[in-house]
């Protein structure tokens, strides 16, 4: 299905809101039926059914149908939050007495869900270096149920192979789910890779302008359909109307904001990398990212998010250095129009900072929409505050 046709007309059924070219906000909790037999086989089938908008809702369901397509799938299901599609989604597919295998070090909310949240229901995970697979395989006991990836990971970029994880998982009868929200469907597929379901925070890429919270699921009918029948509408984590109005804006423009971020990372991931005051940049299409192999076979690109090590990497300098930014703004999150820095030593406090620790020292960086020599300016006066010697100017900037 051509991405043109999914971002600009599918599910968009404009003759039944006037031709209308943006689709309407249906701000309604209720749908109203003519019969009582007509509600009956509603009621019947509410995963396919306009009832209640804790449901469906048919500006939601627009949206739906153009994540499922993007992602190669039969269905999707829109959340409030991308950490809200991940947690539903494993809490419907594991029970008391289950085995759940992840990643070491996913998103930091996911790894409370793993770490703390699910040992109160009797359900044990094992986190795993993933970028050997055989790791994966190593960890599996006869009650794992569920591999959960994040691939790349979105501190140290680290891959994991999926087709790879995949074919272990399915010779075992093992659920796969990998949070995708790095890389988008644009520049990564897992379902095509054997991935059985795939998640997103839709507050990224997908939106893009930083004013609307959001996750998506996307997999087997059967599979969302299940999600969707217990867990989902018994826990209330229903995506508005108003933010798929959002989302649904947001998608039009996703491959060019998605690309412009991409382009712009190559430029100055490359300026950095000539910079006195950087140890390393890590990104994964860097030449000397150390799975730069595995990245270019199952992703098309990456989109603007990669993280740098300083040369003098004391808490001061890392702290002066994203202070001294201007135009670079100190932030959490990534995807939006606007470019963010936040240092590892944000979530920690000086005496625990511990200066031999690689994950201690990273700086990562989100390259916005901004022209790139304008943000490379901002990362020159911040960076030659913090060094000594040549210095490496913003004008040195080259494609």
């Amino acid at each position: 299905m051509d991405i043109s046709f999914i971002l600009n007309e599918l599910g968009e059924d404009r003759e039944n809101y006037f031709n209308a070219v943006a689709p309407p906000i249906v701000q309604t909790t209720n749908f109203a039926f003519n019969t009582v037999s007509e509600l009956r086989d509603a009621m019947s089938d509410e995963f396919d059914s306009n009832i209640y908008s804790r449901g469906q809702n048919p500006t939601v369901n627009i949206l739906r149908k153009k994540l499922a397509a993007l992602d190669g799938a039969e269905d999707a299901l829109l959340f409030n939050s991308g950490v809200g599609a991940i947690s539903i989604a494993v809490l419907s597919l594991l029970k008391a007495g289950d085995h759940a295998i992840s990643v070491k070090s996913p998103y930091s909310w996911t790894n409370k869900l793993f770490d703390k949240i699910l040992p109160k229901f009797g359900i044990s995970t094992s986190f795993v270096d993933g970028t050997d697979f055989k790791n994966f395989e190593q960890a599996i006991l006869s009650n794992t149920r569920l591999i959960f990836l994040e691939s790349p990971n979105t501190y140290n970029y680290q891959l994991q192979d999926l087709k790879k994880i995949a074919a272990i998982a399915q010779s075992r009868n093992i659920i796969t789910i990998i949070d995708n929200s790095y890389c988008t469907p644009l520049f990564q597929q897992p379902i095509k890779m054997g991935i059985d379901v795939v998640a997103q925070s839709a507050t990224k890429y997908i939106g893009g302008h930083s004013d609307v919270v959001g996750g998506v699921l996307t997999g087997s009918r059967a599979m969302i359909k299940r999600i969707f029948e217990n867990e989902f509408m018994s826990m209330g984590t229903t995506l508005s109307p108003n933010s798929a109005w959002l989302l649904l804006r947001g998608l039009r423009t996703l491959p060019l904001r998605l690309n412009r971020s991409f382009e712009s990372a190559k430029l100055i991931t490359s300026w950095l990398n000539q910079h006195e005051a950087v140890e390393k940049v890590i990104w994964p299409f860097s030449p000397d990212f150390e799975q730069a192999a595995l990245a270019a076979e199952q992703m098309q690109g990456c989109g603007g998010l990669f993280s740098i090590i300083l040369k003098d990497s004391s808490f001061e300098k890392i702290e002066s250095f994203c202070n001294n930014l201007q135009h670079i703004l100190i932030a959490v999150s990534w995807g939006g129009h606007e470019s963010l820095v936040i240092p590892a030593i944000a979530s920690m406090k000086k005496e625990d900072y511990c200066a031999d620790n690689k994950q201690h020292q990273l700086i990562r960086l989100y390259v916005g929409l901004e022209d790139p020599t304008y943000l490379v300016t901002d990362l020159s006066k911040a960076l030659n505050k913090i060094s000594s010697g040549t210095k490496l100017l913003s004008s040195e900037l080259t494609e």
